[in-house]
Formats: C-alpha cells, sequence, structure tokens
C-alpha cells in the first residue's frame, strides 16, 4: 500500500513538474538583440521571462498567519526529510558491501539486517518526502504565484529531467528495498548492491539539480539585468554557489541522516530489554557515529569555500552573513559545532567502559580535554562584542584589543583543525584500548605519532598567526594548507597505528552494551545537536538574500516581510528539529514493530565494530 501511494504521490509531482514548466512558457520571449550575463559577462539571445516587477510581489497575508514562516517551516520539514531519503540509501548501500567483504558471516549478517530496515525506513520516508514536498509545491504556487512563475519559466528547460531523475530515485529505491529477500544468491547480491550505487548516483543528481534553484536564488547567473534567461542551460545552472553549495549540502545531508539514526539507537537502547538488544543499539550507535564524523570532519572546509564563493560574488553579502546582521547566528553555530567535538571525544571516552584495558589511557584525556576547551574558546569568540556606548570608548572601538585577535578567520580556522586533530587522536587511543602491541619498532612508531601531531599542530598554529600579516583577501588562502596538514596527520596517523596494531595481544573482546548510560545521553545530545545545527546553517544560508527572492533581481517588497532575527529564528529551527524528530521516531516505530532486530549469533563474542581490527594473536 505504501510502496503504491510512493510511486503515486512520484509520479504526480513528475507531472506537476512539466506541467509547470510548460504552462509556464508564456510568449516567445526571444529578441534578435542580445544581452549580457549579469554573473558570466558573456553575450546571448533572451529567451525566457524578465523578473517581476516589484507592484508583482507584494503578496497577501491570510488572515494574520505570516505565509514566509509557513513556507520556512514547511520547506524546512521537506529539507530535513529530503536530506534523509539522501542519506539512508547511501548508509545500505555501505552497509552492504561491509556485509559482502567481510570474512564473518554472523557479521555480515548483522551488517545485511540493518541495511535492509534501514531501506524500508528509506521507502516510507520517501512517501513523506513526496507528500510535504507537494504541499510545499501547492503553497509556493498560492502563496508566491509571480516568483514561481518566474522560476518556472525560468528553469522550464530542467523541469522534464528533474521529473525523470525524481521518478527514477523513486522507483530504484522501491525496487533496492523489494529486491532484499529475492536477490539473496551470492551473485545476485552483488547485483542487488550494484542497485544501491545506482539508486544514490540518481539520488546525488537529484540533489544537485535542486540546490541549483537555491544557488540561483542567492547568486543568480545565465541570465541579463532584468532576469531574462539567455539560453545558456549550463551558465543558469552553474551559478556561483552551486558546486560549494552540492557538497556542503550532501555533507549536510549525510550528518542529518546519520543523527536521526544515532537517536533511534539511543532510543532502543533505553527501551531495550534484554543484554541482547541493547549491545546491538550500542554497535549500531557507534557504527553511525563513525559515520557521521567521517561527514562532519570536511564540513567546516566545505563551508569555509561556500562563504568564500559568497564573498566572491558579493562582499556585501558575506559581510551581512559575518559581520552583519546574521553575525551572531554564526557564533550561535561555531558553539553547536564545538559541542559536537566535544560531544564526540566524550563518547569516545565513555566508550572505554566496554573495553578491557581502556582504562590504561583515562589520564590523557584531561590533557586533550585541555587542548579541546582552548581551541573551542577560541573557535566561539566573537569578532565584535555586545558592549555598551561607554565600553566602546572605553575600548577605542568595537573590537577588543586582545580577545578581537581570536574572532577573526585566521584563528579560527587553526582552533577548528586542532579540534579535528584531538578528535582523530582520541579515536586512536580507542583502537589501542584493549590491545598490547607486539611489534619490535612499538617505541620508535609512538615517538613518530607523537612528532606528526606535534608537528602538524605546530603548523597549524603558525599558519593561523602568520595569517595576521597578511591582507583579508590573502588570508583566507591559508584554510587550505591547513586543512591538508590535518588531512595528512590524520591519514598517516590512523594508517601507522593500524600496522603497529598487527599481532597484537587482545585483552578481551568489545562487551558492546557496557557503555555508562551518560555516553548514550551523550550521544542522543549529539543526534540533537546535529539536526539543530543543519536547521541553523540553512536559515544563515537563505537569510543571506535579506528581502530578495533572488538576489537584486527580485525582492520580497510586501509590508509584512522581515528577516527574523536570533531570537525568533532559534525559535523556528528548534520546532522545525522537534516536529522532524517526532516523525521519524513515528516512521521507526512502524518499521520496528513487531520485528527483531537481527543480531547474529553469539553478539556479545563479537569483537569487530565498524572498522575490522587487525588479525590479533588470540584470533
Amino acid at each position: 500500500m505504501m510502496t503504491r501511494f510512493s510511486i503515486a504521490v512520484a509520479m504526480g509531482i513528475a507531472m506537476v513538474a512539466i506541467v509547470i514548466g510548460s504552462a509556464w512558457n508564456g510568449p516567445d520571449l526571444s529578441f534578435a538583440e542580445s544581452s549580457t550575463d549579469v554573473y558570466f559577462g558573456t553575450e546571448g539571445t533572451p529567451q525566457g521571462p524578465a523578473a517581476p516587477a516589484p507592484h508583482e510581489t507584494v503578496y497577501p497575508r491570510i488572515g494574520s498567519l505570516d505565509s514566509r514562516l509557513l513556507v520556512w517551516f514547511v520547506t524546512q520539514q521537506h529539507t530535513y526529510f529530503g536530506g534523509f531519503v539522501l542519506a539512508l540509501p547511501l548508509f545500505c548501500a555501505l552497509l552492504e558491501f561491509l556485509g559482502l567483504l567481510t570474512k564473518k558471516p554472523a557479521l555480515g549478517l548483522r551488517y545485511d539486517g540493518l541495511a535492509r530496515d534501514l531501506a524500508k525506513v528509506a521507502v516510507l520516508a520517501l512517501s513523506v518526502t513526496a507528500l510535504i514536498g507537494s504541499l510545499m509545491l501547492t503553497m509556493f504556487i498560492t502563496l508566491y504565484p509571480s516568483f514561481m512563475k518566474y522560476m518556472g519559466g525560468t528553469f522550464k528547460g530542467f523541469m522534464p529531467a528533474y521529473a525523470a531523475v525524481f521518478v527514477g530515485e523513486s522507483l530504484l529505491l522501491i525496487v533496492y528495498y523489494y529486491g532484499w529477500n529475492r536477490m539473496t544468491g551470492r551473485g545476485m547480491k552483488w547485483i542487488h548492491a550494484a542497485i544501491g550505487i545506482l539508486t544514490n548516483i540518481v539520488g546525488t543528481a537529484l540533489l544537485m539539480m535542486a540546490n541549483a534553484w537555491s544557488a540561483f536564488m542567492m547568486s543568480p547567473a545565465g541570465v541579463d539585468a532584468q532576469g531574462r534567461f539567455l539560453g545558456n542551460a549550463w551558465h543558469l545552472l552553474h551559478s556561483a554557489l552551486w558546486n560549494p553549495l552540492n557538497v556542503h549540502r550532501f555533507l549536510a545531508d549525510i550528518m542529518s541522516g546519520g543523527a536521526v539514526v544515532l537517536a533511534y539507537a539511543c532510543y532502543r537502547f533505553f527501551t531495550s530489554k534484554t543484554d541482547e538488544e541493547r549491545a546491538y543499539f550500542d554497535w549500531v550507535g557507534y557504527v553511525f557515529l563513525f559515520v557521521t564524523v567521517c561527514a562532519l570532519i570536511p564540513m567546516p572546509f566545505a563551508g569555509y569555500w561556500l562563504m568564500k564563493s559568497v564573498f566572491v560574488f558579493r562582499q556585501t553579502m558575506g559581510v551581512t552573513m559575518m559581520g552583519g546582521l546574521l553575525t551572531w547566528l554564526f557564533v550561535v553555530q561555531a558553539l553547536l559545532i564545538g559541542v559536537l567535538f566535544l560531544g564526540i571525544n566524550y563518547y569516545l571516552w565513555q566508550s572505554m567502559a566496554r573495553i578491557k584495558g581502556g582504562e590504561r589511557y583515562q589520564p590523557y584525556y584531561q590533557f586533550l580535554l585541555g587542548v579541546l576547551m582552548l581551541a573551542l574558546f577560541v573557535w566561539l569568540t566573537p569578532h565584535t562584542l555586545l558592549t555598551s556606548a561607554s565600553e566602546v570608548k572605553a575600548m577605542g572601538g568595537a573590537q577588543h584589543p586582545v580577545i578581537g585577535n581570536y574572532g577573526v578567520m585566521s584563528a579560527k580556522n587553526g582552533a577548528v583543525n586542532i579540534l579535528i586533530l584531538v578528535t582523530a587522536l582520541s579515536f586512536l587511543y580507542y583502537r589501542r584500548a584493549n590491545r598490547t602491541m607486539t611489534i619490535s619498532w612499538v617505541k620508535t612508531g609512538n615517538r613518530i605519532l607523537t612528532v606528526l601531531y606535534i608537528v602538524g599542530a605546530l603548523n597549524i598554529v603558525w599558519l593561523s598567526i602568520y595569517g595576521f600579516y597578511l591582507p583579508a583577501k590573502v588570508r583566507v588562502g591559508l584554510s587550505s594548507p591547513q586543512a591538508f596538514t590535518t588531512f595528512t596527520v590524520i591519514v598517516i596517523g590512523v594508517v601507522m597505528n593500524r600496522l603497529m596494531l598487527r599481532g597484537a595481544v587482545v585483552h578481551g573482546p568489545i562487551q558492546w552494551g557496557k557503555i555508562p548510560l551518560r555516553g548514550m545521553v551523550g550521544l542522543f545530545g549529539l543526534a540533537a545537536s546535529f539536526s539543530w545545527v543543519m536547521g541553523l546553517m540553512g536559515y544563515i544560508r537563505s537569510s543571506g538574500r535579506l528581502s530578495w527572492h533572488i538576489s537584486e533581481l527580485m525582492a520580497d517588497v510586501s509590508p509584512w516581510a522581515f528577516t527574523p532575527d536570533l531570537q525568533y529564528a532559534t525559535k523556528m529551527v528548534t520546532l522545525n528539529m522537534v516536529v522532524f524528530w517526532a516523525a521519524v521516531l513515528a516512521l521507526f516505530w512502524m518499521c520496528e514493530r513487531g520485528q527483531q532486530p537481527v543480531m547474529g549469533e553469539e553478539f556479545q563474542e563479537e569483537q569487530v565494530p565498524l572498522l575490522s581490527p587487525v588479525p590479533s594473536r588470540e584470533t
């Protein structure tokens, strides 16, 4: 029943998209004269409608209801569920391949069972996403007719392709789920996994096409100064922010989807009635924390790329977002990202309780915590403080003579890279917890790792200090060598640690389910923070346009339209997050009702988390 509903809704949206693209063609708008692209500066013949005049963008209110807030709420829900639908098939394909590659049948069964359960949730979430998308489209057409008419007429060439990709994603996901039990043979299983990969490729294409609208609204391209399409579809698609927005939203979707699974694992851990189920969901939480962290680590660099592109496109927009009206929203965002890194380290440290021998590394965590807090304070420091007139006079300006130095991006780049390095070091300790290394070059290897991390940290700090002596437009480029340094240290450290653990003596298996409750509470808090920060970042990105529907081409001149402040925005983001989580937990309840998790035999005896440990003498 739900599958038929999914297909029906998908086909309905596809037909609506095609109708929008064709119905809003309007008369032949091509002209003999040429015009100039507002971004690329190339010449072209106008072939699309001009942006609506100001008197056409005064929209009525529905009684006392603010239609902008209503659209904001529905759009955010659609974005959350859309990211969830994008992330879950990716998780399923990853888990299925891990199950195929592992040499332990019980572990392979567990990976495959978890992937199948998540695929079922993805099919249900697809139906919800399509339903919310239909509601969102109806609201845009009803509440913002001139905006939708212009966007539909400008992007009419992409409408059939978007509809085809959307239907293709829906059909592939349904075939992927319902083919699970029918394609169980070894050869057929690889074909089934290939269908999963194809599903993710089509889903990524769908995300990129949807991002084209958002990127065009912030940084229009492919049109002239009047907003008329000039016939170059690649220019229309490839605006200044399209590529960085694709990367940023892809990582955000992985984080958002992983966060929801984390919350579900915590919920089932607390409500489980047997030790076996508790151990299973402890393992699920660890697996998806690892996946989510893999998306979190490059997120700051993707954010830098996006903001750098914003400044390159329009410096005024960048100043509004990072030094003007939206500045303190970035401070809140920095606080949440700092909490994420602190929470990840806290969870890893608490996870030592389920590993025999992990207590050996407890003394190191006091030092790591000190470094984390120091980097976090620098990361959180605002560029300017909220001060009175007398305080500004005493300081000689809005920027504090000492604290203000830590509020610039040069200092913050160094701080976030140190946060990432400390998190990677905590992971290395976790991998060593229940093993004693027996290789002959243990001391040499430890010295190399120590020098590697110290030199890497010093290089990051030195580049941050050096940035204070460079112009702002040059200083931004230092984020690349800092990111390269962090990536190099992490990769070399993980590879060396793995080599050093070969032949190690294992003190005992990982006792899944034995993690302290405060560790799982921290994991649940991490999940909430992930979802919250995604909603806030989406609001910051959209609000950079201020009153413009499309930057510098189409403004919303309705007298009741406004850009919400910090307090208003945080309330809306929180409301969206709570509603989304309630809906997702309801989906999980529907999927898990009457089913038992596939745990495999002797779950407690398994020592293998997501990353397979190196062979040991005891195995």
